[in-house]
């Protein structure tokens, strides 16, 4: 199984994580697997385990801002593991890591866990949600390990709703800002009407003019 693969392999296995039970070796090495959606991925190489794996967008479809990866790495080694890095292949998104104490690498303990994703956990946060994909497609996401080297499996990519709001991106974009020069126009601006500002009409009608009629 993946437990031979070493540095620098790609382990394409995803398993769906289901409500009943999590079949370890079903799926096999087969990249086809990766076509499968699941509502959570997880996989397995040596002595890392990635489970609860998920791409989670802005909670409206059309707004711009950041996007998050969530998961929970396991370590069963006994040895530090240190996420060096994460992307997306095929894109050109970048993935900016975050430990959870703010500083740092984020590292996986011997025997021990990270939870990416959440309040006070460690964070994985995709600049350009856009470029995380569209919602209810598979995006590939690499996990790059000091120790055990590349690990690659399929995340679903959902938006920030329901089950998933708590782990969604922390800078939600506030609504489409109202274009300029709309009738509740910027205080102070003069807005051309006869009842904000004295006509030059009136102002001139208390001197003679030029257009009197002559006296015959």
């Amino acid at each position: 199984m993946s437990r031979s693969l070493r540095h620098g392999a790609l382990a394409a296995t995803a398993l769906v994580v289901s409500v009943g039970a999590l079949t370890a070796c079903g799926a096999g090495n087969d990249a086809q697997t990766l076509q499968v959606r699941p509502d959570n991925a997880a996989t397995a190489v040596d002595n890392i385990k990635i489970q609860n794996l998920n791409i989670i967008t802005q909670p409206e479809p059309d707004a711009e801002g950041p996007a998050v990866i969530a998961a929970t790495l396991f370590n069963d080694g006994t040895k530090q593991e240190v996420v060096e890095k994460i992307t997306l292949p095929g894109t050109s998104a970048t993935v900016k890591l975050q430990a959870a104490q703010g500083k740092g690498p984020l590292v996986v303990p011997a025997g021990g866990r990270v939870i990416i994703g959440g309040k006070d956990n460690a964070s994985a946060v995709i600049e350009n949600g856009r470029q995380a994909g569209t919602n209810g497609n598979v995006q590939n996401v690499a996990f790059t390990f000091s120790e055990t080297g590349d690990i690659q499996l399929g995340a679903a990519i959902v938006p920030a709703t329901g089950f998933f709001t708590d782990f969604g991106p922390s800078v939600v974009p506030s609504a489409k800002p109202t274009p300029t020069g709309s009738a509740s126009g910027t205080p102070g601006e003069p807005s051309g009407e006869a009842s904000e500002s004295p006509s030059g009409t009136a102002t001139d009608t208390s001197a003679p003019t030029d257009e009197a009629p002559a006296t015959h």
